[in-house]
């Protein structure tokens, strides 16, 4: 099965509340198998433009990624991250090369 990515780029405004959402979400992300590669960490842009923080999740398969945003737990979460961040988003397939 093909693995599934969520890539996001987040300026967050409220570092605090922002903890809240990291909390909330351990739970669908642990039952929908995400496991972190990406979180923050330092990074340069070397081309076009980036938000302050890059995240990167890996899922067992595409559909569980896609599975764990839909969720009601995950739903919960993000309704703590929205008013104190913005995002740019995606659900990639990985490549079975």
């Amino acid at each position: 099965m093909t693995k599934g990515y969520w890539v996001a780029h987040v300026q967050v405004d409220d570092p605090e509340i922002y903890e809240d959402y990291k909390r909330a979400n351990a739970a669908p992300f642990a039952e929908f198998g995400g496991r972190f590669i990406v979180r923050g960490g330092e990074q340069q842009v070397r081309e076009g433009a980036a938000r302050g923080r890059t995240v990167v999740i890996e899922f067992p398969t595409y559909e569980a990624a896609l599975a764990c945003f839909d969720s009601p737990a995950y739903q919960a979460a993000k309704a703590i991250r929205d008013p104190v961040s913005s995002a740019d988003m995606v659900i990639v397939k990985g490549f079975d090369g």
